[in-house]
């Protein structure tokens, strides 16, 4: 069934109004008056519609029933990745979105290759964001999950830190598995997942990380790309919290 998130705001009275690229998507879609798809507020919740009119303002559609979004998972995780070259962020996000990531964060580390400047790194984040969006409809989310960028380690750091389980991947500590990490804590809501670039960290950003409470840990003994290591964490998270 077709997926289009709209604003709380445009959903009363038992009508659901949607507008702009939406609007669009409909016609595309050829969706004709009483057929019926999905609308989601964006907060979790969704809306099965039927298609009461559609023009070059927008459409209007009876909401016929209501109920949370089945593709909303328990905790809420997100995935802190390092500056990477191409468009491997483009696949991180996609992806992850797909397994339920919750929030994207990205950040310069010591061996990024690439560096943007915070205005080219704005414009990425907005094309990112609709990567994200399109991901959500695709995947039957019930949130677009936010798309984000920091200029430095230390505030994407103090940012991950602040998660319940919050997991820092370093390939050269193998000692300390994720699914030791995972049983560490019984309880937890929050989780950041936080990989380096393709050269991965640094010493003295483990240590950073460290001090600031972060759990360092690995995923075995093989080395995973930049773009492998966030959605191989992830699955992990998912596959433990019964989200999988």
């Amino acid at each position: 069934m077709p997926r289009f998130f709209v604003a709380a705001s445009n959903l009363f009275g038992g009508v659901a109004y949607i507008s702009g690229r939406d609007a669009e998507h409909i016609k595309v879609l050829r969706i004709r008056h009483g057929e019926l798809f999905t609308v989601c507020d964006g907060k979790g919740t969704d809306y099965v519609c039927r298609l009461k009119s559609a023009d070059a303002k927008g459409a209007e559609a009876e909401i016929l029933e209501t109920s949370p979004s089945r593709g909303e998972p328990s905790v809420f995780c997100t995935v802190f990745s390092a500056f990477s070259k191409g468009e491997k962020a483009e696949s991180i996000i996609q992806k992850a979105v797909e397994l339920g990531a919750s929030r994207f964060v990205f950040f310069p580390s010591e061996r990024c290759v690439s560096r943007p400047d915070e205005a080219s790194a704005a414009k990425k984040c907005v094309r990112w964001q609709k990567i994200s969006e399109e991901a959500a409809k695709q995947s039957g989310r019930g949130i677009i999950p936010d798309v984000m960028v920091v200029m430095s380690f230390e505030k994407a750091i103090q940012e991950a830190a602040k998660a319940d389980m919050p997991l820092f991947f370093y390939e050269a500590d193998t000692e300390y598995t994720i699914k030791q990490a995972l049983l560490s804590r019984s309880e937890y809501s929050t989780v950041s997942i936080v990989t380096g670039p393709e050269g991965g960290f640094e010493p003295d950003e483990v240590l950073s990380a460290k001090s600031k409470g972060m759990l360092i840990t690995s995923m075995g003994s093989r080395i995973l790309r930049c773009e492998t290591a966030p959605l191989c964490a992830l699955s992990a998270v998912m596959y433990h919290t019964d989200n999988l």
